[in-house]
């Protein structure tokens, strides 16, 4: 194995150590903590930077130790020692692409929690059961990611599934990472819920926003918004259904809707769902900059064929495939479960998001 002196690159380790002592300069000041908010930014980025700078020194020694194991190997012809020297390798390539990815995520968005959003296509219950699918999918990935998870709204189907659900996800770079999940998912399968037992497709989609910060300003004109106070009910919510708690605003000039039944005091839910709909105007807001707003409301218009991201087929073979990358798997049930990593991190490292 060669030196890998020239990996250095991927990482610019003295630009980093600079800002390191920069920051630590600033928190040592006497008036450090006169701007509370700008203080807890700056710490923020501290431990960003030194989580970085830590876990780049800790990958470049396990790189040197098993060139310098590879050598010895090699000198002594022993082919044990070169089976562990790969296998060593094989895990170094996994921490790399995550480290990778982890310097990838420096948009201004990407720190932020995510407000993630699943609705159900076209398709009555077959599509309202795939959301409810997705659902699961999602919140066994944020387990697994050790992220925190809020449901703020869940509207139960007709007859099975989900018509639709708000999640709000917290953690490190939690939108950066689920950001390239947002578009239309495909299912393919025989219907349960069909007697003659004949294959079908659904649809749903996820939308994923930064959360905003309270001290990020949205300008909303209280002219522009529907209130209506519900009954909650579903998941989550039966604690809270014998009086009219939950709160639906509906944000007229743009068709956005944002709900929340999971508190009990209407004045709460009021406020949560203040918060998402700013997050989600705020996304636009962003989209439009970025001349991808048509693209967007395009995706949302038709949750159907041809929009979709991500196909997961059940019949008449089994795989999930990614349509940005090209990337398939043939364990569906693997997937279903939880194990995006390798779809998020293909997407992301290959910048088609």
């Amino acid at each position: 194995m060669k030196k890998q002196n020239s990996s250095r690159s991927i990482f610019d380790l003295p630009v980093k150590e600079n800002r390191l002592r920069e920051l630590e300069s600033f928190i040592a000041r006497e008036d450090f903590w006169n701007d509370n908010d700008k203080a807890t930014e700056l710490l923020k980025e501290r431990t960003r930077i030194s989580d970085l700078i830590e876990a780049w020194q800790a990958i470049y020694t396990e790189i040197e130790d098993a060139d310098t194991l590879l050598e010895l190997a090699r000198e002594e012809k022993d082919k044990e020692v070169e089976k562990e020297v790969e296998s060593q390798l094989k895990r170094l390539e996994k921490k790399i692409k995550s480290f990778s990815i982890n310097i990838m995520l420096n948009d201004e968005d990407d720190g932020k929690n995510a407000i993630v959003s699943i609705n159900a296509g076209a398709g009555g219950t077959d599509s309202q059961d795939w959301a409810e699918k997705l659902f699961r999918m999602y919140t066994r990935w944020i387990s697994k990611k050790g992220y925190k998870l809020q449901v703020i709204d869940y509207q139960p189907g007709d007859e099975a599934g989900l018509k639709g659900a708000t999640l709000s996800v917290s953690g490190t770079n939690c939108y950066g990472y689920m950001k390239v999940e947002s578009g239309v998912h495909r299912l393919v399968r025989i219907s349960p819920f069909n007697a003659s037992g004949k294959r079908h497709t659904s649809f749903a989609s996820v939308f994923v926003y930064p959360e905003l910060k309270d001290d990020i300003q949205i300008d909303i004109d209280e002219g522009d918004l529907r209130v209506d106070v519900y009954r909650a009910s579903g998941a989550g919510g039966q604690h809270v259904n014998k009086t009219s708690s939950a709160v639906r605003i509906t944000h007229l000039p743009t068709g956005v809707v944002a709900q929340c039944q999971q508190e009990s005091s209407q004045h709460r839910n009021k406020e949560i769902a203040m918060k998402v709909l700013k997050s989600r105007l705020y996304q636009i807001e962003k989209e439009k900059q970025n001349r991808k707003m048509q693209d967007l409301h395009d995706g949302k218009d038709e949750i159907a064929w041809g929009n979709q991201i991500r196909s997961y087929v059940m019949h008449p073979y089994r795989m999930v495939k990614d349509h940005r990358t090209n990337f398939e798997v043939g364990d569906v049930d693997r997937v279903m479960d939880g194990d995006l990593d390798q779809f998020i991190e293909g997407v992301l490292l290959s910048g088609k998001i």
